[in-house]
């Protein structure tokens, strides 16, 4: 027997091209159905299938029902096994594959429900229904367990409602921006699906990891209690009027959003609560910490915020911060009890106050600061020039500007400050640079930080050695990043040589030195390249002398040795010698300083052209030095290891 029906239409799916054909022999207690489907549609839980067919043995119940159960095939797929039983009052069935099954049961007393169990059932069953409302999504790992109410009563909105336990659930995006891993929760679903489909979602979550662009949130073993409601109109964007998470003693959100049709955020508005920053950072910020080359900072103190959204561009945020301490393991920068509210307004300015017990930038100690901020426009400024206390001076920040991140655009700071009167000392100190004393001036009327660089206007002044070191055209790549570089001019004048010689350990020279070390860039706080030239400058009433030691150490330098006429036997007899000129350069790239010096001298170049008797002239003869053993020789120098040889 054999029937053909060209549509059957049901509460929940339609099917589309149906055979069915009964092979039954007579006096059989048995028969087999064939059943095909050309197509299924259930688009309210978006699912579709082409070329179904399912072939079983038939047979009678005893109560007057039958049951029929066999191999359900869908075009390629893998093949399920379907369990069928028509009851005279009920009907069930089991899907199931292994060890995984999903069972239906329906009751002639209440038509409009039907109830799912689900069993170990891979959440990947369950992607055409995310689809329906995620498009993007792929779900990649998972099962579900549950019960679920399948209510579809005629006339109005198709209703699935239940618990849910997911484990182990896995899902990403094609470009990988969005993803979750091994989470485990324990949810209540409401969904209802009509020309506005809702949804509502309870429960909590334990253990796993999600990405949200460069948001990574480690939930580890926590629970974390969750409820979100969601309504979609078709066509239209995802709105959510009610968002809450509740990670105890960590996190604390509630708030609403909307989101574009293509899932992007159009508004959001959120308010934040964090008891302890402590946990924070692994549980939530590594992410947005890494991009930035900050993963290991660590937080202690408090904090609230609330912040607004619209048209995906941030218009308000307030942030409340108590006792907030930030240490950066790698010493660049921490700040010491944070206190006080920070706003920022992209609309009517607001006024808003931050204050530090103290901090550290590169090892170098800051005092107690306040720091009185403007917002409007979508930007922060000082309201007035801030002073902080610095290496017994004054770092004055003449004005600030910053506009935080938005679109395709990055973080914008631009600011001015002047350096007053700090003393050389406490810094070489704090950077364990040899001893010595001064004091650092300077004036950078415009710094711009953009696109992980910053860039510096004017320049610094450092008054050392009885005369003046000046640094121009500074600018840094990632300065608080890995790999951090620095480029920038450097210009020595009138340097006390006897006072530069003998702080650095160096042979005793008299004199006064000129220099500069032009195109300087470092990476890492190593230098790579530079063009650097150190010459002696004659002075009236200033003796030129030249110690033996500073002979040698200069002939270790420049690969070179020295010469005299007739005198040269009597030169070990000597400690020290008149000099006319001293000058050396080097043009350091690819790891070799090409080496230069007063002029040649044949094959070599002098470096010290000597005045008087016995007359002195040192010669470098090597013009390619290897640049890390240059900087081993030269720290020989600084511990006293070059000894002085005659020729």
């Amino acid at each position: 027997m054999t029937a053909r029906i060209a549509q059957v239409t049901t509460p929940v799916a339609t099917l589309q091209g149906v055979e069915v054909r009964l092979d039954w022999p007579q006096a059989a207690p048995q028969g087999t159905l064939h059943l095909r489907a050309r197509r299924v549609d259930a688009p309210d839980l978006g699912y579709r299938f082409a070329d179904l067919a399912w072939q079983c043995p038939l047979q009678r119940d005893g109560n007057g029902g039958w049951r029929c159960a066999g191999e359900l095939r869908s075009g390629r797929a893998a093949p399920l096994h379907l369990a069928l039983d028509l009851g005279v009052a009920t009907t069930a069935a089991r899907l199931s594959r292994g060890t995984s099954a999903l069972s239906l049961q329906r009751d002639a007393a209440t038509p409009d429900r039907t109830e799912i169990d689900l069993v170990r059932v891979p959440l990947a069953w369950a992607q055409a229904l995310l689809a329906a409302a995620w498009d993007d999504a792929r779900i990649t790992g998972g099962t579900l367990d549950g019960r679920l109410d399948v209510i579809a009563p005629a006339k109005q909105p198709l209703r699935v409602e239940g618990p849910l336990r997911v484990s182990g659930g896995a899902f990403d995006t094609p470009d990988g921006t969005i993803a979750a891993e091994n989470v485990g929760a324990d949810l209540t679903l409401a969904l209802s699906f009509a020309d506005r489909d809702r949804a509502q979602v309870r429960g909590g979550l334990h253990g796993g990891e999600l990405l949200l662009g460069n948001a990574y949130v480690s939930l580890q073993q926590r629970a974390v209690a969750v409820d979100i409601e969601a309504t979609q109109q078709a066509g239209r964007g995802w709105q959510l009027p009610r968002l809450r998470w509740y990670d105890d003693g960590v996190l604390r959100a509630e708030g609403r959003a909307a989101l574009t049709p293509d899932g992007g955020l159009a508004a959001l508005d959120l308010q934040l609560r964090s008891p302890d920053l402590a946990p924070l950072r692994d549980a939530y910020l590594s992410g947005w910490l890494g991009v930035a080359g900050l993963a290991q900072l660590q937080f202690d103190g408090a904090a609230d915020a609330t912040l607004s959204v619209e048209k995906g561009t941030l218009q308000d945020l307030r942030a409340s911060l108590h006792g907030v301490s930030i240490v950066d393991p790698e010493q660049r920068f921490g700040f010491d009890r944070l206190d006080g509210n920070l706003a920022l307004s992209a609309g009517a300015s607001v006024d808003s106050e931050l204050a530090w017990q103290g901090g550290q930038l590169y090892g170098l100690r800051f005092g107690a600061a306040r720091l009185p901020f403007a917002s409007n426009g979508g930007a922060l400024h000082f309201r007035e020039p801030v002073s902080v206390p610095m290496l017994g001076g004054q770092l004055r920040f003449d004005h600030l500007a910053l506009r935080p991140p938005a679109g395709d655009q990055g973080l914008d700071v631009r600011f001015g400050m002047t350096l007053a009167q700090l003393d050389v000392g406490q810094l070489a100190k704090a950077l364990d640079w040899p001893a010595f004393t001064g004091e650092l001036s300077g004036e950078i009327p415009l710094a711009h930080y953009a696109s992980e660089r910053l860039d510096f206007d004017g320049g610094l002044r450092m008054r050392v050695f009885d005369g003046a070191i000046e640094v121009s055209s500074l600018s840094m790549e990632r300065p608080f990043g890995v790999a951090p570089t620095l480029s920038a001019d450097v210009a020595m004048d009138d340097l006390d040589l006897e006072a530069l010689t003998g702080v650095f350990g160096f042979g005793s020279i008299t004199g006064r030195l000129d220099g500069r070390i032009d195109a300087l860039r470092m990476v890492d706080w190593q230098p790579v390249a530079f063009d650097a030239m150190l010459h002696t400058q004659r002075k009236p009433g200033v003796r030129q002398r030249i110690s033996q030691r500073a002979v040698q150490d200069l002939s270790s330098v420049g690969d070179a040795s020295f010469t005299g006429s007739l005198q040269s036997q009597l030169i070990g007899l000597f400690d020290d010698f008149g000099y006319s000129r001293i000058g050396i350069s080097c043009r350091l790239a690819d790891d070799v300083c090409s080496m230069d010096g007063l002029g040649s001298a044949g094959r070599g170049f002098i470096i010290v052209a000597g005045s008087g008797l016995p007359r002195l002239t040192v010669v470098g003869f090597n013009r390619r030095v290897d640049w890390p053993t240059l900087v081993e020789r030269l720290g020989a120098i600084g511990k006293g290891d070059v000894k002085p040889v005659v020729e």
